[in-house]
């Protein structure tokens, strides 16, 4: 439910715009960063929140995050100016983030074997539950409350949300002391990887609006920082012991491949929402509710194939990976074709079918790719682990928009405000973009089958892959 609740903030916030440019009168720029900042905040805090429930407690920084994140909530729907919501937006990004790491911490601290492969499943269910739900519940509060002040119950409703579920994780969650006392965190690499990320992100986030002027020099500036960042840990760790980041996951191959297939995912997935988010309100003249309820399919098909997936994540191994993101290919080139075609049968009824095949795609590749990215990672560098990822797919997500975005606004531009044929060259873009996970989960299965071959099972060690090798400490 607390992961339910800070990726519900993102598509849910996305409908109420209108709706807060009416009521609080927020200038283009104010809205832009309503959606920018809670996502720049929310990216920045992920790995030290990690780092902090590693050694901390993963219950305690939860409750402390899910605590923070209601309490926020609050003073976002008590806005008075756009400033005002601008700021709120910000801490409730940072409380996003850290209480998220916590949840596939403790996911992997709880659950062994397959029954973590089905914990992963429901986690994956949950975000397309949460990226479905989010533009139905934002379309029908405005709808209730109206335009004025109906953006204000679209944070307030987390507030019995976040009070269930604090009470909830109170009573069910084990104490987790954490396994260092008097933890230290290294204030440095804190730094250095915030001041990179937030280099890189920025002028994707400017880019998404397709706005002329963009400076890129930013992102170089962010890819030097990255590296001091990456030297900087490696003297940290070999002089203290405890760095922000372990960088021996990054050696461990099933980590590293997953890492890759999960920022080049999110680019696709997260454009294609973006796309048929526009096509069918601006293209289609469809509300905020009809909108939602359009694009509905693709998450349906996602939540269920996602809970199904955990219970056979171990038998097919990367291969599930493979067949998913071939499906989500297949059907979002089939998508950007059938949006093509000339007035006729209402374009919901066309397109609902192959995003429910999409989404069953995108269900086999989201937690099952998670799954088997964190398998033999210790639990106790867990949510440290899982922190880099979803910065990872953060990052993938901020390219991807602003790629299919750039793609998409071009192609409106060039064509005199041809919607359909702008919103089928967006969803070839993010078809191109799961195209890339595609290829790397299918060189991953080739290397490993390749492996296995070379390696003789009689060979001491021979049974030992880079599979089956636990990460050492």
């Amino acid at each position: 439910m607390a992961g339910f609740m800070t990726l519900l903030d993102v598509s849910v916030v996305n409908v109420a715009l209108p709706s807060v440019q009416a009521g609080l009168r927020a200038s283009p720029a104010q809205l832009s960063w309503v959606v920018a900042g809670y996502t720049l905040a929310f990216g920045l805090v992920l790995v030290p929140a990690g780092r902090l429930g590693d050694g901390l407690g993963r219950r305690r920084m939860l409750l402390l995050g899910l605590a923070a994140f209601t309490v926020v909530s609050a003073v976002c729907g008590l806005s008075v100016s756009g400033g005002w919501l601008v700021g709120a937006r910000l801490g409730q990004g940072a409380a996003g983030g850290l209480l998220t790491p916590q949840i596939v911490g403790s996911m992997q601290q709880l659950f062994r074997g397959r029954e973590r492969g089905i914990a992963a499943g429901f986690y994956g269910a949950m975000v397309a539950a949460a990226t479905a739900v989010g533009p139905l519940i934002g379309g029908l509060l405005i709808q209730v409350a109206g335009s004025a002040d109906g953006w204000r119950w679209v944070f307030f409703v987390n507030l019995p949300l976040g009070a269930v579920t604090f009470v909830l994780g109170v009573r069910l969650l084990p104490r987790d002391r954490g396994r260092e006392r008097g933890t230290r965190i290294d204030l440095v690499g804190v730094v250095l990887l915030g001041a990179g990320i937030t280099a890189i992100i920025l002028p994707l986030i400017r880019a998404e609006g397709a706005q002329r002027s963009v400076p890129w020099s930013p992102v170089g500036l962010g890819i030097v920082l990255l590296a001091c960042f990456v030297a900087w840990e490696r003297h940290y760790g070999r002089g203290h012991g405890s760095p922000l980041v372990d960088l021996r996951l990054l050696h461990h191959r099933p980590y590293a491949v997953g890492s890759v297939i999960g920022v080049v995912y999110f680019a696709g997935y997260t454009g294609l929402v973006f796309v048929l988010s526009l096509y069918f309100q601006q293209g289609l003249g469809y509300s905020a509710l009809a909108a939602g309820a359009a694009g509905a399919p693709f998450s349906i098909g996602s939540s269920v194939s996602a809970a199904l997936s955990g219970r056979v994540t171990y038998r097919f191994g990367r291969s599930l990976v493979v067949a998913g993101t071939l499906t989500v290919v297949l059907a979002l080139v089939t998508v950007g074709l059938l949006i093509r075609l000339p007035d006729g049968a209402p374009m919901w009824a066309v397109l609902a079918g192959p995003l429910l095949i999409a989404g069953a795609g995108s269900g086999l590749v989201i937690g099952p790719n998670l799954t088997l990215a964190l398998q033999h990672v210790p639990s106790v560098q867990g949510g440290t682990a899982a922190a880099v990822l979803q910065t990872g797919q953060r990052l993938g997500s901020a390219f991807g928009l602003a790629v299919v975005a750039s793609s998409f606004l071009g192609a409106l531009a060039a064509s005199h405000h041809d919607f359909s044929l702008a919103a089928g060259r967006g969803v070839f873009t993010s078809a191109a973009l799961v195209g890339v996970a595609l290829a790397a989960a299918v060189a991953e299965v080739l290397g490993s089958a390749y492996r296995r071959r070379r390696t003789p099972p009689d060979r001491p060690g021979g049974d030992r892959s880079e599979r089956s090798r636990p990460i050492r400490q």
